[in-house]
């Protein structure tokens, strides 16, 4: 292979497959939006079609399966074989495209693996899907040289977020903006018996997700982008102690999660602390996002939660919610249906169903403009304050998550004990160089 083939991704296995019967039908109604393959022209009704879709997102398995069955009434003649991997996704998807057997539809993350898989992803710049997506992810989706590779699972928020009861309970009227501010909300969170802090440092991921928030603020003090900064550090040009914001703020904060949150860190994954934040054990989920208010309710139906930024400095400006797309899909540019294959995305992305697919069935944020957001309380928090505060770049997209995994475990062993901060900080510069970038 040309190009080094990664994609991070999540523990535990699901391979599940869907083979629909399909029958040729020319009396098929496309609905008033009807499906649009843009430049490459309409595929055949009458043909027979396969597309085989692989993805990591076991997540939203009824969702997919419920896109591909309403897609059978606007085109009979197409079916969609659904594979859905988590463990082992990465090292499965390379050795398939090593092998020359790519699939027609598979998925990676967004930002810097869209350069990584550019050999391999049809030009979706001027698709019909392509104008349906917001400016914000549009971007998420786009190669350096701007050629739309990749089309967005789902919109994403990344925030703290907060039992709001809990708070009340402790006297705080309002969620900290500053590092002042949260030593203040823990103390009085302490007084009450309440537990701050609900830790899932088990999973290497979560860390990008923090991490993030310290390098938009880091990039602020130095008067850079956020990706400016990373690109920085990929190249070496960089040190972390020269950034107060990363080298201190940064690491204090992680010591304060885990002096103030629930015990033994390290053996909670994400679903013991989404278990311990609704059941009431802690009151900050850290590290996540929205995804995970609906396991949250499942537990908890009335609970009541907030979304916040992190308090990364004693600068209240610079505590910021992130939004954006962070995982992508990718059309196969040298599949035999690549036609009928965006033909159908393009489908979803800009039919009447599509538009309410992302909130009604996925229960996601949706990726693209004119379509209603979930019924649920993150979301609409975070278009409530998006109306009067600008949202944080989502810094994990300008790295590539061979770097984030790697940053994940290193940060695993500096608080298992096995590394102190520089020697953490040392592996940190050193993995950005070696694995932060495609090139």
């Amino acid at each position: 292979m040309k190009k080094k083939i990664w994609a991070g991704l999540f523990s535990l296995t699901l391979i599940m497959g869907l083979l629909s019967a399909c029958s040729g039908n020319n009396g098929a109604n496309e609905g008033a939006n009807g499906a649009n393959t843009g430049n490459n022209g309409a595929a055949n009704d009458n043909k027979k079609v396969t597309i085989n879709m692989f993805t990591a997102s076991p997540e939203y398995t009824n969702a997919f399966n419920a896109y591909i069955e309403e897609y059978k009434k606007v085109k009979p003649n197409v079916t969609i074989n659904l594979e859905i991997m988590q463990a082992d996704y990465n090292t499965v998807l390379k050795s398939r495209i090593a092998a020359g057997s790519t699939p027609d539809v598979f998925q990676t993350t967004a930002g810097g693996d869209i350069d990584t898989y550019a050999e391999y992803s049809a030009d979706l710049t001027d698709e019909p899907l392509t104008a349906a997506m917001t400016d914000a992810v549009r971007a998420n989706m786009s190669s350096t040289d701007g050629k739309v590779l990749g089309l967005p699972v789902k919109g994403n928020l990344f925030s703290l977020v907060y039992n709001k009861k809990l708070f009340d309970e402790a006297g705080i009227t309002e969620f900290p903006k500053t590092t002042a501010e949260m030593d203040d909300a823990i103390a009085k969170l302490e007084a009450k018996g309440i537990t701050p802090f609900a830790n899932a440092y088990k999973e290497w991921w979560v860390w990008k997700h923090i991490f993030q928030h310290f390098v938009d603020a880091a990039a602020q003090d130095a008067g850079v982008t956020p990706k400016e900064l990373v690109d920085k550090f990929i190249a070496g040009d960089a040190k972390i102690k020269d950034y107060p914001v990363l080298y201190n703020n940064f690491f204090a904060y992680v010591d304060t999660t885990i002096k103030h949150g629930t015990d033994k860190p390290l053996e909670r994954d994400s679903n013991a602390q989404v278990s311990d934040f609704a059941s009431g054990k802690a009151a900050i989920l850290n590290g996540k996002g929205a995804w995970d208010e609906e396991a949250i309710k499942k537990i908890t139906p009335d609970i009541q939660i907030g979304i916040a930024g992190y308090p990364v400095s004693d600068k209240a400006e610079q505590s910021m919610i992130i939004t954006g797309a962070d995982q992508a899909l990718r059309i196969n540019k040298d599949s035999k249906v690549a036609k009928e294959t965006i033909e159908f995305f393009n489908w979803l992305y800009t039919s009447e169903y599509g538009k309410n697919w992302f909130s009604g069935v996925a229960k996601v944020i949706p990726p693209i403009k004119d379509a209603p957001l979930p019924d649920l309380d993150m979301p609409k928090q975070m278009d409530e304050i998006l109306k009067t505060q600008a949202s944080g770049d989502l810094a994990i997209n300008y790295s590539l998550d061979t770097f984030h995994q790697k940053f994940g475990e290193i940060m695993q062993a500096y608080i298992g004990g096995s590394k102190n901060k520089d020697q953490a900080v040392t592996e940190i510069e050193q993995a950005w160089v070696q694995l932060g970038s495609a090139q």
